[in-house]
């Protein structure tokens, strides 16, 4: 099955809103899943996380979450990159206590190093974490393809890392669609995506994908901020079919800023397609 997610709480969610809160609301809505925002901080309460596991159940509600923002495991101060695998840790392990399936990682930036050096730092860094894999052993690790050239985090980066450690990527066509300077827009592309995605990681991993898709702002140095579909450049419709057609599974998180309106939209006219 494919699921629309919501990325967050929706935005019509009576107050005073929370995690719990939306995820009725969603359900109610007729969405399916839900990515929990912890991109400014995890919280460490395990009761917390077992009420949103208890909820999700019932409602039978597809979770996944987005770790903290403030993370460079390419960093070469001790410290940072310290607290960048604690702040994955913790996501981690509260995913696994709350049911989530999958954690969203921002890996790193170059900071002007050559990539083939930030890749063998940020590989080692992900080794460290995996190491502490009996905190988490039912949540993926989703290292996400990033919309500017200078942070870490190309699709043939996330997948070469994937493929070492059994993992699966957050791969996100908007952020591809904004490094790139507008390519990565077509069914052509998007079915090369997945032909390479398929290529590392293998077919079966086409049934649990962590993506995200939105409309998205850029310039020529990339990424600037997500945008409504339609006020976007984004073929959404096109990528839906190339879902659709491929049989892609596992859940798409709509990062447009209208948050449940845009999932709606891509939800609804994706089981138009397929009904």
């Amino acid at each position: 099955m494919l699921h629309f997610a919501v990325a967050g709480v929706p935005h019509s969610t009576p107050k005073p809103g929370g995690t719990v809160a939306g995820l009725r609301h969603a359900h109610a809505l007729g969405i399916t899943a839900m990515e929990i925002e912890w991109v400014q901080r995890v919280p460490l309460n395990p009761e917390r996380m077992l009420e949103i596991r208890a909820v999700a159940e019932e409602l039978k509600m597809y979770l996944t979450c987005h770790a903290p923002y403030y993370i460079n495991l390419n960093s070469q101060d001790s410290a940072t990159l310290a607290a960048s695998k604690k702040r994955i840790l913790d996501a981690l392990h509260m995913s696994e206590i709350a049911g989530i399936h999958s954690v969203c990682v921002h890996p790193a930036f170059y900071q002007g190093m050559d990539p083939k050096k930030a890749f063998d730092n940020v590989r080692r860094a992900v080794d460290d974490i995996l190491q502490k894999k009996k905190l988490f052993p039912h949540v993926n690790l989703g290292l996400e393809t990033m919309g500017k050239p200078t942070q870490f985090g190309t699709l043939e980066e996330v997948l070469k890392i994937s493929k070492e450690f059994d993992i699966y990527p957050t791969v996100d066509p908007a952020h591809m669609h904004a490094r790139t300077n507008g390519l990565i827009n077509s069914k052509r592309e998007w079915n090369e995506m997945f032909d390479l995605y398929e290529k590392y990681v293998g077919k079966k991993s086409l049934k649990t994908v962590h993506m995200h898709f939105s409309g998205i702002a850029y310039t020529i140095k990339g990424e600037k901020h997500h945008l409504p579909l339609q006020e976007s450049d984004a073929k959404w419709k096109d990528f839906i079919t190339v879902l659709k057609d491929r049989r892609i599974e596992g859940t798409v998180v709509c990062e447009s800023p209208l948050l449940e309106e845009d999932t709606l939209r891509m939800q609804t006219a994706y089981n138009k397609m397929i009904s």
